[in-house]
């Protein structure tokens, strides 16, 4: 059974690996059968102990959370912490990013219903509106903590700027981020920012999108409306040579340690700090229970250092995203004094 923590300095108790719920309904090929997730969660929560679920409106867009909704039902709802996120806004296939009081309230009020439940545990801002300042946004946040439709608050791909600024408003207990081995970048600022103000760090993808677990066996069958073979460059065929190289030296790594590549990965976070809660994603139980192991993968200060030897800040090849992806991540939002309001 995983282990719980604190994540953040507000009060906010989870389980050690949070589950992310995302490629159920969205981004890895068509939704998967719903009996099936609605099991797979069941099992995580019950026997697992993994109590940590991430969602967002955006996947599907709708889908994930009406899942969850489902998969809650009676007890198991007093068992979990549920965060989900706004700020994607999906509309005939174009995706905008929305960060006004309306929008924000809007959201919150339709993922309760989607979820059926009375309150979110941890409401993320997905990503930033630059139209609007951060404080306008967080604004809203606040009051609908106070009504008591939410109760903690967080952001999703933030600058350090607009943490602070965040932060400033209203307390964030929990800022999400791409961090694995291949994705460091968010060491030199972002998560020394989250240490100082004592935010919970959340990785995202902390297996590289499934690459750590099975390395090019990944892309086998995939289809072409996932994500890995349309947005994602590390997945490109002249990428991925060099990165099946990097791989296969964290799979003799693991074979030395008597674990599998993917929990070797996932170890490496853990030994980041207590502050640091992953959410690996899966469909597939028996990948559940080995990310759940990685619980139990001890590293030696030689081991860690022989890890990142390989796995430095600029190790692949290739950006997380494309070049129009990568354009709306960290952005920083204008001064409240710049803002003319904005309701697009």
């Amino acid at each position: 059974m995983a282990p719980s923590k604190s994540l953040g300095s507000q009060g906010l108790e989870v389980s050690a690996q949070g589950l992310g719920c995302m490629g159920m309904s969205f981004a890895f090929g068509p939704p998967k059968p719903e009996l099936d997730m609605i099991n797979l969660l069941h099992f995580a929560v019950n026997e697992l102990g993994l109590t940590f679920l991430d969602t967002a409106d955006a996947y599907g867009p709708f889908l994930n959370e009406r899942l969850l909704g489902k998969a809650l039902k009676g007890v198991i709802r007093e068992k979990v912490q549920i965060a989900t996120k706004f700020g994607i806004h999906v509309e005939n296939g174009r995706r905008s990013y929305r960060g006004n009081p309306e929008y924000v309230r809007a959201c919150c009020e339709a993922s309760l219903r989607r979820l059926d439940i009375d309150c979110i545990d941890l409401y993320y801002v997905h990503r930033v509106d630059a139209r609007v300042p951060i404080e306008i946004t967080m604004r809203e946040l606040k009051q609908l903590v106070q009504e008591g439709k939410i109760k903690y608050v967080g952001l999703s791909e933030a600058s350090p700027s607009t943490i602070r600024r965040a932060h400033a408003v209203h307390p964030i207990s929990a800022v999400q981020l791409e961090w694995s081995l291949w994705s460091r970048n968010a060491e030199k600022e972002v998560i020394p920012t989250c240490r100082e103000l004592g935010i919970g760090i959340v990785p995202f993808s902390p297996l590289g999108r499934g690459f750590f677990s099975k390395g090019e066996k990944i892309l086998e069958g995939l289809l072409e409306t996932d994500m890995r073979k349309k947005e994602q460059p590390r997945f490109a065929s002249e990428n991925l040579k060099h990165n099946v190289e990097l791989y296969m030296k964290l799979n003799e790594l693991a074979s030395r340690k008597r674990c599998r590549p993917g929990q070797l990965a996932l170890a490496w976070l853990y030994h980041q700090g207590d502050d640091v809660v992953p959410i690996p994603g899966t469909t597939r139980l028996e990948n559940l229970k080995e990310n759940v192991g990685a619980l139990d993968v001890k590293l030696s200060k030689r081991e860690l250092k022989e890890l990142e030897a390989v796995f430095h800040e600029n190790c692949a090849a290739g950006t997380r995203y494309g070049d129009m992806s990568s354009s709306t991540i960290d952005t920083e939002t204008l001064p409240v004094s710049e803002w003319q309001g904005s309701t697009a």
